[in-house]
């Protein structure tokens, strides 16, 4: 199994993007969950959203609003769209597929917003 994730970029506050993390070898649906985590400069990874299978999302108050998981089944990936960016949404944001068994990384993209 591997998680590709990609669609990082330079953008100014208050722009858009859409990240996307392709799961290969295993379908996504075979997970309990698909996250997003991103780590800022000098902090700590943290968790800016997921999806499960029984269908429901959760986001972290920063970006509760302004970010939206979603799984594109034809294409087995879970996607992040970021509307709305902010200066502190700058980071690397990965991507991760729980399942029973281990917890499977992406090699995160780097996301850097400007003013």
């Amino acid at each position: 199994v591997q998680l590709q994730a990609s669609g990082g970029g330079l953008v100014q506050a208050g722009g858009s993007l859409k990240l996307s993390c392709l799961v290969l070898g295993r379908n996504i649906w075979s997970f309990s969950a698909l996250s997003w985590y991103r780590q800022a400069p000098g902090k700590q990874r943290e968790l800016v959203g997921a999806w499960s299978t029984d269908g429901s999302t959760n986001y972290v108050d920063s970006v509760k609003g302004r970010f939206t998981i979603s799984r594109d089944n034809g294409m087995n990936t879970a996607d992040l769209q970021m509307n709305n960016l902010k200066l502190e949404d700058t980071g690397v944001y990965y991507c991760s597929a729980k399942s029973s068994q281990r917890d499977y990384w992406g090699q995160g993209t780097q996301v850097t917003v400007s003013s």
